[in-house]
């Protein structure tokens, strides 16, 4: 009994730690992003958030480290974006916490 509980501990263990380590991907746009932005460019050095229908956008114009969790803390993505328009497909409804940099952003999906 004991094996078998142990035997299952390890499966989950690494089914978690298989799907916490799945990172999204941002991908490059180049259509005009659409919505209300939820930063103010002039206050944050030229980087504008969008979060609408499933994806979070991006838009700066300076290279940026940008880093997406749940509400939870779990790590969705994390990349360095160079100047232009970016999305990123969550896929899921929900709220999330974007850091850009030292601006940290709460994003409802």
């Amino acid at each position: 009994m004991k094996r078998v509980l142990a035997i299952l501990v390890t499966i989950i263990a690494l089914t978690v730690s298989n799907m916490a380590s799945a990172q999204l991907a941002w991908r490059e746009t180049n259509r005009e992003i659409q919505g209300r932005s939820l930063t103010d460019p002039r206050a944050t050095d030229g980087v504008e958030l969008y979060g609408n229908n499933g994806v979070i956008s991006i838009k700066t114009t300076r290279r940026i480290n940008v880093r997406v969790f749940t509400i939870l803390g779990q790590s969705v993505s994390q990349a360095t974006l160079n100047p232009g328009s970016y999305e990123l497909k969550v896929g899921t409804r929900g709220i999330f916490i974007v850091k850009i940099g030292n601006l940290t952003q709460k994003v409802a999906l």
